[in-house]
């Protein structure tokens, strides 16, 4: 089936920009910082480029960095074939807008976080199939820390974490209905809504998981970065085959 995979690098990176300002340094955002020598919204769209089922790659940036972005990496996009989006203010508006962008023969659409860098290929290959068998597929992380549920800065509840999973992305839909649970986002209190899952699962459909681990980290504070670079450094190297790109050899490490 033909896949289109929206990568979202639309947020504003707050808390990440602010650490840097504490520090004194040069503001980045989180899904253009350096990660192990290559932006952390490259490594992600690396992931997707080199698939023969996926047909389309639509980035979301943020509407003020879009000059500043196809200046400083318009060749790496056009490279890989990636079709630039300008993001909304919410998460939802930018895959609303990203999904208006959707080829007419595309069956399934993936959507992750542009600072989610570390994927293995096969919990790709297994979203995939488990996405095409099923109509929605995500990846997923037992919760192993302990839970507690706080109020006024004390403890009220140990959370029970059996059966609790950790969402993570890329989270894959057919496409029609993923379309429709957009459609459907008018009757949902938006205020509530944190990823895609919850918009299929506002319908009434399943969404299979794809087990995975802690390892699938998502970026969030500049320590998340020497964690990601530890493990992106840990996994072995496959050969490449052919030309890999303008990064050369190293273009996937």
């Amino acid at each position: 089936m033909n896949i289109a995979v929206i990568i979202c690098a639309a947020g504003s990176s707050k808390r990440f920009v602010k650490e840097q300002q504490h520090n004194l340094e040069a503001a980045r955002k989180k899904q253009f910082a350096d990660v192990a020598g290559r932006p952390a919204f490259l490594r992600s769209v690396e992931f997707f480029a080199g698939r023969d089922n996926v047909k389309q790659i639509i980035m979301s940036i943020p509407a003020e960095d879009e000059e500043m972005f196809k200046i400083s990496h318009g060749a790496n996009l056009s490279f890989h074939g990636v079709k630039l989006c300008l993001g909304g203010s919410e998460r939802f508006e930018t895959v609303a807008k990203a999904l208006e962008l959707v080829k007419d023969d595309i069956d399934i659409v993936a959507v992750h976080d542009a600072v989610r860098c570390c994927l293995k290929k096969e919990w790709l290959d297994e979203v995939f199939r488990l996405a095409e068998k099923t109509g929605a597929a995500m990846l997923a992380c037992p919760v192993v820390a302990t839970l507690k549920k706080v109020k006024d800065s004390q403890i009220i509840e140990t959370v029970d974490r059996t059966g609790l999973y950790e969402a993570q992305t890329p989270q894959v839909f057919k496409k029609d209905l993923l379309k429709k649970a957009y459609a459907n986002l008018g009757k949902l209190d938006k205020t509530k809504i944190s990823d895609d899952s919850q918009l299929v699962e506002a319908l009434g459909q399943k969404v299979s998981i794809v087990e995975t681990d802690l390892s699938n980290i998502k970026i969030t504070t500049k320590a998340d970065i020497a964690i990601a670079e530890a493990i992106i450094k840990s996994r072995p190297k496959p050969k490449k085959e052919g030309y890999v790109g303008p990064y050369g050899g190293e273009a996937q490490w």
